[in-house]
């Protein structure tokens, strides 16, 4: 490794690190302190925290890569995440926020689901909190998998001991400074994010010339990476269906726990409008960047005549080619903050779940707010830890299971977060067929073989259509054949409705 590049890296470990024992020396000793941050989230906080939880290193090597191979046709995806995002912060984050506080202080999400149904047989607690541990534990591995691979590929270290590095430093602060921390390090994460996806494809532009000569080098290559509708890497025309696969991606924004806790954290319901208009600027240029360091990069490759084995390390390529090793170390710098941002969210939604939802629900009910917290630190080591165990298979299946994580979230949770707020004649009863009915309509149309035109069922439209879909029928048709809740269920939600009616 470069020493500057290493002097890079290793002033990026020391902040995150020392956010964590900042967060530690800050932070209450009670259970919310440390799980949800006292509920004191600031609007930009919670708006690049949420971000960069969000993107992981997709946004800085999927996506560019998706670009690379598929042209802008890959542009699509962008588009319907970025409107799932806004619609998120509009429906679900005022709702979420007064919701949570008014129904017995909800700390995660089974704890609003079991509060919003009044549901003492703890039976839809449990069934989210077993999702919930089962899904992020693999998708905290495959987190620790990229880090390993990128200390591996770019930094000359061993495979083993990237994961060690990565998962290490993000435990250290995830442990200590809980909640805080790690929503601190997102902002700086996000920060990172932001400059280096405005800062390399415009370099990029630059030494092509400007647009036109971008635009010469590219139809040079293949005019059909310019057209919206035409799939550059097949030469054939997008489909309806096709479109509306990535489109649907949007969807998986309503049942992210990892992202929508960050709304149950701002300090007041007041701030989501100003959280909402930074967070979706920050994604908006921030999704511009990576799909222009796919275009631009393959426009650069073309025009230098370069070696690209991956396509989906052409952000790191252009970060070695046009920059000094120190500012190199910085943007490589980007990627692990996208990885380990998303790693810390995961593990400590993955804690609180553990805590609160099992340990304090099931095993100790009186236990002390210091107790919890001690448990939930406890809880963040031992998941990282099966996270490491499992990243040690680097080819294994595990990884084809969290590429379909977000919409097994999102067909699970999404109608069910998304109507329960909404509805007040939403039932328990529902709740928990919805869920397990979006659940097992994503893993069929994965694994089951059936086809569709000679194509697999995901290949023909993305799983998160059907299982939002059926997951959605099935709430509104339980609700409406079964028996309203108990008077305490429609009473909250009144009184959640009257407090959002005042702040219009």
């Amino acid at each position: 490794m470069d020493p500057y590049t290493f002097i890079s890296i290793g002033l990026y470990f020391l902040v995150m690190l020392g956010i964590g024992l900042y967060s530690f020396k800050q932070s209450s000793s009670d259970v919310e302190g440390y799980m949800l941050g006292g509920r004191s989230l600031s609007p930009k906080v919670t708006a690049l925290s949420a971000g960069a939880s969000d993107m992981s290193g997709w946004m800085l090597m999927g996506l560019p890569g998706a670009m690379y191979v598929s042209g802008l046709s890959s542009a699509w995806i962008a588009i319907g995440l970025a409107i799932g995002a806004y619609l998120n912060y509009l429906w679900v984050a005022p709702r979420l926020r007064v919701y949570t506080e008014l129904a017995k202080n909800a700390l995660t999400i089974p704890d609003y689901f079991a509060n919003r149904f009044n549901d003492t047989s703890h039976s839809l607690r449990l069934i989210s909190s077993i999702v919930i541990v089962i899904f992020f534990t693999l998708y905290t591995s495959s987190g620790v998998v990229a880090g390993g691979k990128l200390f591996e590929s770019s930094f000359g270290l061993s495979y083993e001991m990237g994961l060690y590095v990565t998962a290490g430093v993000v435990v250290a602060y995830t442990l200590l400074g809980g909640f805080m921390a790690v929503s601190i390090t997102d902002f700086v994460q996000g920060c990172i994010m932001f400059v280096s996806l405005v800062l390399v494809p415009v370099v990029v532009l630059f030494d092509l010339g400007g647009f036109s000569g971008a635009a010469t080098q590219l139809a040079t290559y293949d005019a059909d990476f310019l057209d919206l509708f035409i799939n550059a890497s097949t030469g054939q025309a997008m489909t309806a269906i096709g479109i509306i696969s990535l489109l649907s991606w949007g969807l998986g924004y309503f049942g992210q726990p990892h992202i929508i806790v960050r709304f149950m954290a701002i300090r007041s319901v007041n701030d989501i409008k100003t959280a909402r208009r930074i967070g979706i600027s920050w994604m908006l240029i921030s999704i511009s960047g990576a799909l222009a360091t796919g275009l631009l990069g393959l426009a650069y490759v073309t025009k230098t005549q370069g070696a690209m084995q991956d396509p989906e390390t052409i952000f790191i390529y252009l970060s070695q080619i046009l920059f000094h090793p120190l500012i190199s170390g910085f943007l490589l710098g980007a990627i692990l903050a996208a990885i380990m941002s998303t790693i810390s969210s995961q593990l400590l939604v993955t804690s609180s779940s553990l805590t609160g939802d099992f340990y304090q629900a099931f095993l100790r009910k009186d236990a002390s707010q210091k107790e919890l917290v001690t448990a939930g630190r406890v809880s963040v080591a031992l998941v990282a830890l099966v996270a490491i165990y499992l990243a040690y298979d680097r080819n294994s299946t595990i990884l084809d299971l969290v590429s379909n994580a977000w919409a097994g979230f999102g067909a699970a949770f999404g109608p069910l977060v998304l109507i329960s707020l909404v509805w007040k004649r939403m039932t328990k009863l529902s709740a928990i067929l919805g869920m397990l009915s979006g659940a097992i309509t994503v893993l069929i149309w994965i694994y089951a073989p059936i086809t569709i035109n000679g194509q697999m069922l995901s290949a023909w439209i993305y799983e998160i259509v059907p299982g939002f879909l059926v997951a959605s029928f099935t709430i509104i048709i339980v609700s409406l054949l079964g028996k309203q809740d108990d008077k305490l269920v429609a009473d909250t939600f009144d009184k959640v409705q009257h407090t959002l009616d005042q702040l219009e």
